[in-house]
């Protein structure tokens, strides 16, 4: 069921590419779909917000205003909610806003000895849009995770939407939303939400950047509207990779893989090891779980679709493959804690590191405290976790002393002339001493 691979086949490396290939094009459909959705709401505002949730979300409601749920129902559903999920719910919290408060950037300058200053002022964003997936789906998670480093950096107002399809809402994503301090919600969802979002409306705020997970029309929508407002990413697939030394309990390795393969058809989930006997362990381990998994459909559509078990000849080459793959998630599954870590040093390219066999992908997502939500397709090459550091941003400060322009204008106008650019450093030699 789930591809056997070894680094000593000829071709290793046409197969490992086949294996993370994936196919990333757009389907022509929903980008006109939701171009046009875009067009009506930035032309149209409420009235094609409104249009869009009665045709998609069968809500019957005559004003967008109706659509924002009242802090009271937030916070019934956060008191509401048995103690056993609302104690996990808290506890989560706080060990993300915990680790996010480390993430906060400050201020700083420095004075140089002609009295010129120079710095970076680090200001929160004013305004951040959450969105949500909702309905039948439960991401109380997510709201934390995209909502409380917001909080931690200082900004001003959280706008979260969720789609509630024939009004079925979420009891723990509306406590997650009060417990994470969003101000306002709306059951909106769909490019519509995006383009409320991203445009405004005369009843939802235009915000400064938009944040959070959701379907294909939801990525398109981001996608399109990135450059009006910020975006966190467009992302892809889950994946998880998992190295292992041979010392871990099979059955624990086959149900991370599960853990990833279970999101869906397309994530991803491989092994690497030097152990051929432990990697038929981990088979047999698979063969047994899976008939008992209530998403087993899905995950043996994921694990057969882009799954793999590869036996490598030493943990030096898992390492290099490790980087050449630039996984969301990264497994050091060793019992050796001194031996994950000197690997783990190895490792340039991964969204994050989960350091021996007890420390499980779920953890992280969950309550372990570093964020969720994490570069896919390979670009943790280029880009890193979600944090405190996206809704903040930095202006540069300049102020020139008249020594300093002295000195300064005269490298500048001589630049400037370089470049043809004679406003440019007419400008700088007007401010030189005579």
């Amino acid at each position: 069921m789930i591809k056997r691979l070894t680094t000593r086949d000829a071709d290793f490396s046409r197969q490992l590419d086949a294996l993370l290939a994936f196919e990333n094009a757009q389907d022509d459909s929903i980008e006109r779909t939701v171009a046009e959705i875009l067009a009506a709401v930035r032309a149209r505002g409420d009235a094609a917000v409104l249009d869009y949730t009665r045709r998609f979300d069968q809500l019957q409601a005559q004003s967008v205003a109706e659509l924002m749920l009242p802090r009271q129902e937030l916070e019934a559903a956060l008191r509401d909610l048995p103690p056993a999920q609302r104690t996990a719910l808290e506890q989560a919290a706080d060990r993300i806003a915990l680790y996010h408060r480390k993430q906060l950037a400050a201020s700083w300058e420095y004075t140089e000895a002609d009295g010129t200053r120079l710095g970076q002022k680090v200001t929160p964003l004013d305004r951040v849009g959450l969105y949500v997936p909702g309905g039948k789906a439960a991401y109380p998670s997510s709201v934390l995770m995209n909502a409380i480093p917001a909080k931690v950096a200082g900004v001003s107002e959280l706008i979260m939407v969720v789609p509630t399809p024939r009004g079925e809402k979420n009891a723990l994503v509306l406590a997650a939303a009060a417990l994470a301090g969003v101000d306002r919600v709306f059951t909106l969802g769909g490019a519509q939400a995006v383009g409320a979002l991203a445009y405004g409306t005369q009843t939802v705020p235009q915000v400064d950047k938009i944040v959070g997970p959701g379907n294909a029309y939801v990525a398109a929508a981001k996608r399109r509207v990135f450059g009006v407002v910020g975006i966190d990413m467009v992302a892809g697939p889950s994946e998880v990779l998992v190295i292992a030394d041979g010392s871990t309990e099979p059955d624990w390795v086959a149900m991370d893989l599960f853990a990833q393969a279970e999101h869906d058809e397309l994530a991803q989930s491989i092994l690497l090891c030097p152990d051929p006997r432990f990697i038929d362990a981990v088979a047999g381990s698979i063969a047994r779980l899976l008939p008992h998994m209530p998403r087993k459909e899905v995950i043996a559509a994921s694990l057969s679709g882009r799954g793999a078990l590869i036996e490598v000849r030493d943990l030096d080459e898992a390492c290099a493959i490790a980087n050449r793959i630039a996984p969301e998630h990264l497994e050091l599954s060793f019992a050796d804690a001194n031996e994950a870590n000197a690997l783990a040093g190895g490792i340039r390219h991964a969204g994050a590191i989960f350091i021996g066999r007890f420390t499980s992908e779920s953890l992280g997502d969950y309550c372990a405290g570093p964020n969720h939500v994490l570069p896919t397709s390979r670009s943790a090459r280029f880009s890193s976790p979600l944090g405190v550091y996206d809704f903040q941003k930095r202006t540069s400060i300049i102020e020139v002393s008249a020594d300093g322009a002295d000195r300064l204008g005269r490298i500048a106008a001589t630049l400037a002339h370089g470049e043809g650019l004679q406003a440019h450093a007419r400008a700088a030699e007007l401010r030189l001493k005579k």
